[in-house]
Formats: structure tokens, sequence, C-alpha cells
């Protein structure tokens, strides 16, 4: 039997290698805690599930349902993307559910990636805007996030050869892994430079709705033009803890959305209708949980910071995101940060080089563990010693 060589030149998942090392550690009888991965560890909201209840005794949410979405459900999106960023979409040509946003991002560069084409990806950045773009039979080309440009991409360091073959540009704040942020201006400069080389700009906003200190993060379609050349994506995973239930959407300027569909038609038979159900309890009911959540979240920041600095990392609060991203002491790789914390402390945190070439020297923790375990964790990692 032969495999693909698509499938053959896969790196293994990051996370999938995570889960593995923690599953070892556990079959040890090890208590270990994991800040690897950003999977929010605070329920779904009992409203939003009660509606998931109702519609699933309904046959009429038993048939298959349709690839663009209930039109509710677009409806619902295009009133809440109203209400939060003053932007109206045409539900039916603006925007598209998905099935998370993820598989959004992996289908995505099969409407615009031929072989030979490049997609400018960030580094660090989510690996699924790479391997997106080699499914379709494109090329990568890294863009270096850097703490000196406050981990925003310098689009002038693009060489004019790579900007004859680029299609795509992918972009995404708040940022994971690094927690950063974008301003209105950054997202204008975007909007020219697409214009300018003939590139779809993808914004992956999954962390739309996750931030502190007052902090609001802007959308890149309030900026003017965005609409022009490109679409974002936003997803319910983290704005209302709804990971498990697959849901998410993307909208903006129609002809990629209308290509997106087209390629998700032919693929998926799209989100059962139960859970876009659920999905509009959510878009339409009390929004108090997204402050209540972030709330959380931000002691559980300011706890991680903490017992990071205690140990000696260089590391920022961020204002927004699931994420603390920490620079790791002078020789040693993240790798081996990663291990020694592991085995010394049974502390999972994720190496900043799973992320790309320019995530080396930093590790990445996840704030979606829960409380009684945040402040063990903090404890642990303050432990680690430098000998």
């Amino acid at each position: 039997m032969r495999v693909a060589k698509r499938v053959e030149d896969l790196p293994a998942y990051l996370f999938v290698e995570i889960s593995r090392k923690i599953a070892a550690k556990r079959a040890q009888g090890i208590d270990v805690i994991t800040f690897g991965i950003g999977d929010p560890d605070l329920p779904t909201p009992p409203a939003i599930l009660q509606a998931l209840h109702t519609a699933a005794d309904d046959p009429a949410n038993h048939r298959y349902p349709e690839s663009e979405g209930l039109p509710e459900l677009r409806a619902a999106i295009g009133a809440w993307m109203q209400r939060r960023f003053g932007q109206t979409f045409d539900p039916v040509t603006e925007i598209l559910p998905l099935i998370g946003a993820k598989e959004g991002i992996a289908h995505i560069p099969l409407c615009f990636i031929e072989p030979g084409d490049i997609a400018l990806v960030p580094d660090p950045g989510y690996p699924v805007y790479e391997i997106g773009t080699m499914f379709a039979g494109g090329e990568s080309f890294r863009l270096p996030l850097t703490d000196e440009n406050g981990w925003l991409p310098d689009y002038s360091l693009v060489p004019p050869a790579i900007l004859e073959r680029s299609r795509m540009l992918w972009i995404n704040y708040p940022n994971n892994p690094t927690g950063a942020t974008a301003t209105p201006q950054f997202f204008d400069e975007t909007v020219a430079f697409a214009k300018q080389h003939d590139l779809v700009v993808c914004h992956d906003n999954a962390y739309s709705d996750v931030a502190y200190d007052g902090y609001v993060p802007p959308a890149f379609l309030q900026a003017a033009g965005a609409r022009d050349v490109g679409v974002e994506f936003f997803s319910f995973s983290k704005t209302f803890n709804m990971t498990g239930w697959r849901i998410a959407w993307v909208a903006g300027n129609p002809d990629i959305i209308n290509a997106l569909m087209r390629v998700k038609s032919n693929i998926d038979s799209g989100i059962p209708q139960a859970i876009q159900r659920m999905a509009i309890a959510a878009l339409e009911g009390d929004q108090a949980m997204i402050a209540q959540n972030n709330a959380s979240l931000q002691r559980r920041r300011d706890r991680v910071v903490a017992a990071l600095e205690q140990i000696g990392l260089r590391v920022r609060a961020p204002q927004a995101s699931l994420y603390v991203w920490a620079r790791v002491p002078d020789g040693i790789t993240s790798a081996d940060f990663a291990t020694r914390l592991l085995e010394e402390q049974a502390v999972v945190v994720t190496p900043g080089r799973g992320y790309g070439e320019y995530g080396e020297g930093y590790v990445r923790l996840s704030l979606t563990v829960p409380d009684d375990q945040i402040d063990e964790g903090a404890r642990r990692i303050a432990a680690l010693t430098n000998g």
C-alpha cells in the first residue's frame, strides 16, 4: 500500500504529541497539570445547552443540514456582528457557518491556491495555515513575528519574487500563540498591502472576545476596504465555551464566501441543525457570560504571569487570547525547557518551536486550566529550580 506523499510529509500535529505525553505520564499515576491545549474548561452555559436539548427532540433536525447553514443562524450571526463591530453583512452572501474555524481554515486554501502558488503565513502561527496550503498543493512563506515588532509581520521584508507568486495572506489577532494584539492602523496597512499585491486576506479572529483589562479587540473587517480583499473567521468555541460542539463562521467578501461554500458543499454536509440552534441561542442570549469568563481568565493570567516572573522568565501579561507567551532562559531550547518542566514538576507547556522557527526560545501556556489547578500549577512552576 502506497500512502500519498502529502500524508507522508505531514509533521505530527503538535497537540496530538502533547496529548500522548500527558497520557503517558498519567498512566504512570503522575498528577499532571497541563497548560498545553487551548480548550476552555468552563462549561457551555445552561441556556445554550437547553436550546440543544429542545432542538434534538425536533425531527426536522434529524435530517441532513445544508452546507450554507440555517437562514436563522446566518441572520443571528449578522445581528451579532452588527452589535459587536458596527458592521452590516448580507446573511446570504457574506456569512457562512463552519464546522469549527479549523475546518474553514483548512479548506479555504483549496479555493485560491494552486501548485506553485504561495500563502504568506505568520511564524510563529497556528500550524493549520501552512498545512491547509500544503494540501492545496501550494507553498508557504513564513512571515517572521518578533517581540521587537510587537509580534506583527513586517510586509516590507517579503521579497518581490515571493510576492509575484503569493495568493493568500494569513493574520491572527488576538494572536495564537503570542497573545499579541493588533491596532486598526495595522489592519489598514494590511488592506493596502493586499490590494497592491492582489492577495486574499484571511484573518483568524477566534479570540475576538477573550480580552482583559477593559481591552476590546477590533475586527479586520472594520478597516476601510477590508471586505474588498478578505474574510474573517470567528469561533463559538472560545467566546461561548463551545469547543466540543464544533461550530464557527466566516464573514466578508461575497466572492470568497461563495468559493468556500462551493468547496464545502462538495466535502461536508453541513453542521447538525440542533447544534446550529444552540449557536443561535448563544448569539441571541445573555452576553454577560463573556465578561464573567474573561474575569476568571484574567485572574488566572495574573497568577500564571506572577509564577513565571518568580522563576525569572521574561513575560508580558497579554491583553487578549487564552495564552501567556514566555521567553525561556538563555542557553536552553523551548523543547528542553518544556521537557524539564514536565519531568521535574509534572506541568505541561507548549514549546514555541512547535509554532514555527521564530517561536524558538518561548513557551506557550494556556489559561484553560480549572481554578483549583491553576494555583497548584503556578506553585509547581515557581518551584522549578535553575540548577
